[in-house]
This record gives C-alpha cells, sequence and structure tokens, in this order.
C-alpha cells in the first residue's frame, strides 16, 4: 500500500490530467477542423490575429492533436505537458486581452466551451493551467524513491 500511494497515487493523477487534456484538445481540435470556416472567420475578426488567421487556424487544431498523442504517450508525456501548459498560457493570455483591451469578444474554442462566458472561460482555463503545473511537478518526482 506504501508503495502504491508512492508511485500509483502520483500516476493516477498524472493519467487523470492527461485524459482531462486528451478530451479538452480532442474536442477542441476536431471542433475547429469540423468547422473551419466559421474557426477562419472568428480568428479573421479578431484584430490582432487576423494577418495569421489562415495559419492559425490549421495550426492551432494540429497544435492541439500532437499535444493529445504525446500526453497519451509516456516517453513524450513531459513534453505534452509543457506543450500543454504552454498552449493554455496562450489562449489564457488571449482571454485576458479580450476582456481588458479589445472591444469585440471573440472565441474560437468550440461550442461548449464558448457557452461558459468569458469569466468563467478564464477560470475554465486557469483550473487547466494549475492541472499542468500539477501534472509536470509529479511526472518529475522519482517513482522509485524510498
Amino acid at each position: 500500500m506504501k508503495d502504491f500511494y508512492r508511485k500509483g497515487w502520483h500516476s493516477l493523477v498524472i493519467e487523470i490530467i492527461c485524459w482531462a487534456y486528451f478530451v479538452l484538445f480532442g474536442y477542441a481540435a476536431f471542433d475547429k477542423l469540423f468547422a473551419l470556416n466559421r474557426f477562419v472567420i472568428t480568428m479573421g475578426q479578431s484584430g490582432m490575429l487576423t494577418p495569421y488567421a489562415g495559419f492559425l487556424s490549421w495550426a492551432v487544431p494540429v497544435v492541439e492533436l500532437v499535444l493529445v498523442l504525446m500526453l497519451m504517450v509516456p516517453r513524450f508525456r513531459l513534453a505534452g505537458l509543457y506543450g500543454s501548459l504552454s498552449l493554455m498560457t496562450m489562449f489564457t493570455t488571449y482571454i485576458f486581452i479580450v476582456l481588458d483591451v479589445m472591444e469585440k469578444e471573440l472565441c474560437g474554442c468550440g461550442a461548449a466551451i464558448e457557452a461558459l462566458g468569458w469569466g468563467w472561460h478564464m477560470v475554465f482555463n486557469t483550473v487547466f493551467l494549475v492541472m499542468a503545473a500539477v501534472g509536470l511537478i509529479l511526472e518529475k518526482i522519482p517513482r522509485n524513491s524510498g
């Protein structure tokens, strides 16, 4: 039991975090790709992203799918957690800028997430940021230490 607590507990939390990101990024990526025209238009309407809308409309879902794969393969999990933390930091920074600076509030996150509203969206992203940070900390803890 002591061994499970030391090894299994950390592994279980990491698995939960990775699966949560799997669902989040998988859903978001496929939603963007299946409604690509809507996503491109939304990206194009954002003043700061307009010049990059064409590139980002493909790059964001592809990066999300790559992160999903990385999080599911233990060998690449640490890099996937770093990537997830980075991408969520970018998304959260965008939300902060939208709420604080921009007049027009645009989101191409996916129907379910868009329905949260901006305040709850920020809370949602913050929870996922914390989860990625916890996952990184737990992933770095040696599993066979005494």
